[in-house]
């Protein structure tokens, strides 16, 4: 971590500040659903990701995206030992 950086550890973050993940865009062929989740996973803690997928799924967004290897966003993670929680999350998400 930067030196000019600080760690938040155990605070909220803002509703607005999880849907700001919302509107990253890819920028190669990565269809944009896939390209969310990844970007979410990668930047919220589990509580903060379940209550993104509530945003993305209210806005229209797809969970089974997949890429061109044909690997949804769970097949892309599920090898990553803190993955777990957040496979869980999206299988919930899905119904």
């Amino acid at each position: 971590m930067r030196k000019d950086k600080q760690q938040v550890i155990g605070d909220e973050m803002s509703d607005e500040a999880v849907k700001l993940f919302l509107g990253v865009e890819p920028a190669d062929d990565t269809p944009p659903s896939l390209h969310k989740l990844t970007k979410a996973y990668r930047g919220l803690r589990i509580d903060d990701f379940v209550r993104f997928l509530g945003f993305f799924r209210e806005a229209g967004y797809d969970l089974d995206a997949k890429n061109d290897k044909g690997e949804d966003f769970i097949a892309s993670i599920q090898a990553q030992r803190n993955a777990q929680p957040y496979i869980d999350a999206v299988k919930a998400a899905r119904g």
